[in-house]
């Protein structure tokens, strides 16, 4: 008997929620080991409580002892109301948890957002935008060329093409795309002088729309070609080998045998099938694609996410750190629902039973 979807989402829907739970827990005890995270937020209620005493007109004019006394007084008041006076397992623990379920990531020790702000979430949520713009569309773009290029070689397997872009596809995905990058700045920007080796703006960038679009463009020109060169052919080599296996399951040559025209079969017998697979690829390349690429966005000084990692570990920002695993097992999870979708639709075979 088959289940009804609706019934069958939520199901999975708690198992996910399930497992975000899980994991985001394991990331808070594992942080924690030793009191790392304990010692985090005691640094951080010692920053605010310096800050108070040096902006309050009264308190800067104080004596040593009143000043004492109130940093004294304060940073008890503020350890428990962020249940540092209580146990780590269960209480804190739980506590920690819980702010990372509702997105309260905390303050970062040292790096602060073009804003001023130094919450870890508006940090993050500055730069994610950035990597959206050069990694995920470079990861779609790469998708798009690679799963073209790959079903073009899947029809003619073996011939000159294939011979060309296949060894192609294996020694891109082996050589790392900041290496290419490195290349490619050096050759088209300081040999040829065509791109700007990096950033995503020039120094004095125009004020007007238009033009400030068409130099982010400019900007952004070398670090996207760079990732679609490095990422395409692993595509191309995957969806070539996969096509090329389903071309030749019964099913397939059961419909040849009954004289369907070919392109029938390429489309409903072959992608058809072929587009779970790639669609779930696709999927999760550019949810990981949201972390950023730590080296490549260094290599071109590109803000995204990748950057603010480099730059979290370089300084030891741990809620930094923290803060944007929260928001990747989020992202994660929600693909993971989005797919359980799209399977259904995709595929018709695809049932949930009892």
């Amino acid at each position: 008997m088959v289940m009804p979807i609706p019934r069958a989402l939520l199901k999975r829907v708690v198992q996910l929620v399930v497992g975000l739970i899980v994991a985001l827990y394991l990331t808070v005890v594992v942080a924690n080991l030793g009191g790392f995270l304990d010692e985090l937020l005691r640094a951080q209620i010692e920053q605010q409580v310096a800050f108070e005493v040096a902006s309050s007109p009264t308190l800067s004019q104080a004596s040593d002892e009143v000043k004492r006394a109130y940093i004294e007084r304060r940073i008890e008041q503020l350890e428990k109301a962020l249940g540092l006076d209580k146990p780590f397992f269960p209480d804190r623990s739980l506590i920690y948890l819980w702010k990372l379920l509702t997105l309260d990531l905390g303050r970062s020790f040292f790096i602060t957002a073009a804003s001023g702000s130094t919450r870890v979430y508006d940090i993050i949520m500055e730069r994610l935008p950035n990597t959206v713009l050069l990694i995920s569309l470079g990861t779609v773009l790469s998708a798009l060329v690679g799963i073209m290029v790959g079903t073009y070689l899947s029809k003619k397997p073996l011939t000159r093409q294939d011979r060309v872009v296949v060894p192609f596809s294996i020694t891109t995905f082996v050589i790392p795309t900041w290496f290419f990058g490195i290349i490619f700045i050096l050759f088209f920007s300081y040999y040829l002088g065509l791109v700007p080796s990096g950033g995503m703006y020039s120094p004095n960038p125009p004020e007007d729309p238009l033009g400030r679009t068409a130099d982010l463009l400019y900007h952004l020109a070398l670090p996207l070609a760079t990732w679609v060169f490095s990422n395409f052919g692993i595509w191309a080599y995957t969806t070539r080998n996969l096509l090329i296996q389903i071309a030749h399951e019964d099913f397939v040559l059961a419909a040849r045998a009954k004289g369907l025209p070919e392109s029938v079969i390429s489309r409903r017998y072959i992608l058809r099938v072929a587009m779970p697979p790639i669609v779930t690829s696709l999927s999760l390349s550019i949810i990981a694609s949201i972390g950023g690429a730590i080296i490549t966005e260094t290599v071109f000084n590109w803000p995204g996410t990748g950057q603010l990692y480099y730059l979290a570990i370089q300084l030891g920002d741990a809620p930094v750190i923290i803060g944007l695993t929260a928001i990747y097992a989020y992202m994660l999870i929600m693909t993971v629902l989005i797919l359980e979708i799209l399977y259904a639709v995709l595929d018709p075979r695809i049932r949930v039973s009892r």
